[in-house]
């Protein structure tokens, strides 16, 4: 039985389900990664546009994600209590919402170039960033019926699959990109467009290639996730809107965090731009690798807040923290000890800016082992938060810690005390310890109860 399982029990399971989940996580992160690394060969000035046209297309894909993130749970509660039904109305309720939500916020990327301009970044890099984000916009819900597939695969414990899907991405978005972003094997040289079409490519690719698993593979037809997929489902439809826009809600406010700091990087200079986002590459892979294992920590919970397990939710939950630890232990020793080889991935030292941006680069890198523990607590008590459906509150309590705490302290520690791009990673460093302290708290004192009870945490 799931109490009389031991810590190490606890970790193979935790590790069996997020070694594929972590593997994808890392994949996902790789398709951006890779378009930095090209664009950054490519030149300063579309390095810029592309940081600033990818971050703010992946801060609307947070929001609109809530929904898919929700999907998880409540899938991993129907399938532990045999309804099969019901776990198919939460993937197609997931499915529409999320359609719903990349219609509506096309406009937002289609009148993006004076958005960005009032928001004080240069004509170029506007211009370029539109370009990026009237074509990567089209992936929108592509992305997000994507991230609802993979929801319901982990779910339902098909993680390799999703693995092998986002691996293939990766080598189509390099060969895309390195044809349309450089003009390379007779294609035009496109710069941030080709970068675009290659994120747009990949969308599209991965929805078919993960639609088709998810209909015809013999063990998954029971579910007949596509059957009647007209039709609207009330109680499914509301209880995944109910426990997906605090999520998207709560991404917002991180993303958000991260977004301001691109912003205002940009008042400090374009290579400072670039630098900031080097840096947050490199420690957004690290990042992933705690999302991995939040992912599986959500459907572990779930499954034992459903049987009112107590004893083997806590364990599972503090194996997979203590997983956690460990990964950033390690990321923090990296970080420190090779700041400059990390950064120098990013760039052409032939280039004449690549001086100045692996300098400030390796200063950013080394402030960001400083908040490895305090983003690696936040995300994992997200997900455990999750696995007992309580989002609400810790949408509150990430909104104050990072809104009210991160962004003003980046803002005045940046410009009113004159430390620049320091300033603005110090007040990183404080709104992510503040959310890591306060979810982490929320988790382990009214959380599990809640969710024990029988009834999702308020």
């Amino acid at each position: 039985m799931a109490r009389e399982m031991t810590l190490t029990a606890h970790a193979s399971a935790t590790l069996t389900l997020g070694l594929p989940l972590i593997g994808s996580s890392l994949a996902q992160m790789a398709l951006h990664v890779a378009d930095t690394v090209m664009m950054g060969w490519y030149g300063v000035v579309p390095l810029a546009a592309l940081v600033l046209g990818s971050s703010s297309f992946f801060i609307l894909f947070v929001l609109g994600s809530g929904f898919a993130k929700a999907v998880m749970p409540l899938v991993a509660l129907a399938r532990a209590e045999g309804d099969e039904a019901q776990v198919r109305r939460d993937a197609r309720m997931g499915l529409w919402l999320s359609a719903a939500f990349g219609v509506l916020i096309y406009p937002v990327f289609w009148w993006s170039e004076p958005i960005l301009l009032a928001l004080g970044q240069t004509a170029e890099v506007s211009a370029m960033a539109r370009d990026f984000l009237w074509i990567a916009g089209l992936g929108m819900i592509p992305a997000l019926w994507v991230a609802v597939l993979q929801s319901w695969l982990a779910a339902l414990g098909r993680t390799q699959v999703v693995l092998w899907v986002t691996l293939a991405a990766v080598g189509l978005n390099v060969a895309v990109g390195w044809a349309l972003i450089f003009g390379n094997w007779g294609a035009p040289e496109l710069g941030v467009r080709g970068a675009a079409i290659a994120t747009l490519s990949v969308q599209v690719a991965s929805l078919a290639a993960l639609g088709l698993y998810a209909a015809l593979l013999p063990a998954l037809r029971p579910y007949r996730l596509f059957q009647r997929f007209w039709r609207v489902d009330g109680p499914a439809l509301r209880g995944v809107f109910r426990l997906g826009w605090p999520i998207g809600l709560t991404g917002i406010a991180e993303g958000g965090l991260f977004q301001a700091s691109a912003l205002m990087m940009g008042w400090v200079g374009t290579v400072e731009l670039a630098a900031h986002g080097i840096a947050l590459e490199a420690a957004a892979v690290a990042f992933m690798i705690h999302v991995g294992l939040s992912s599986a920590a959500t459907i572990r919970i779930a499954g034992f807040a459903g049987t009112g397990d107590a004893r083997a939710l806590r364990d599972a939950a503090t194996v997979a923290l203590v997983l956690s630890g460990v990964v950033a232990a390690v990321v923090i020793a990296i970080f420190l000890t090779h700041p400059a080889g990390v950064i120098g991935l990013f760039v052409d030292k032939t280039k004449p800016e690549s001086g100045a941006i692996i300098e400030f680069g390796v200063t950013l890198l080394v402030m960001a082992a400083l908040f490895q523990t305090a983003d690696a607590m936040q995300v994992m008590a997200l997900g455990l938060l999750r696995g007992v459906q309580d989002t609400k509150v810790p949408m509150v309590l990430a909104a104050v810690s990072y809104w009210l705490i991160g962004i003003p302290a980046s803002y005045v520690l940046a410009f009113p005390l004159g430390l620049g791009g320091i300033g603005l990673w110090a007040g990183l460093v404080i709104g992510l310890v503040a959310a890591g302290g306060s979810l982490m708290a929320r988790f382990w004192l009214l959380a599990p109860k809640a969710g024990l009870a029988g009834e999702p945490a308020l």
